[in-house]
């Protein structure tokens, strides 16, 4: 059983900074992605960040320039690192993997508990 354990979230204010951080634990193959999505209530989950492992970062055009993206490959980790927050960035952020259980399993999609960032002065 895979699992995502996301942590680092928590108030800061305006202009402050995060780091968020997930690690992917259990029968893990291959990870072909992982990244961050947010959601805030009444409105759908967005795409933060996220990293392939032959491809390059994607990022939402609101974070670019503020937030960055890092993996520890073997550790099956990633960080989401956030500077100049703004109030708008106020969400639940959500780690998210594509990954391969098993050598002949498919890829699926899994997803972390997600963890509360609050940008408040």
């Amino acid at each position: 059983q895979v699992q995502l354990v996301e942590s680092g979230g928590g108030l800061v204010q305006p202009g402050g900074s995060l780091r968020l951080s997930c690690t992917a634990s259990g029968s893990i193959f291959r990870v072909y992605s992982m990244g961050w999505y947010r959601q805030v209530p009444g409105k759908q989950r967005e795409l933060v960040a996220a990293s392939t492992s032959s491809g390059p970062t994607n990022f939402a055009d609101s974070v670019k320039g503020r937030f960055t993206l890092s993996r520890d490959y073997a550790k099956n980790t990633v960080y989401l690192q956030m500077n100049s927050l703004k109030p708008e960035d106020m969400a639940v952020y959500y780690c998210n993997a594509i990954l391969q259980e098993g050598r002949f399993s498919r890829s699926s999609n899994y997803w972390g508990q997600g963890t509360q960032v609050n940008v408040s002065s």
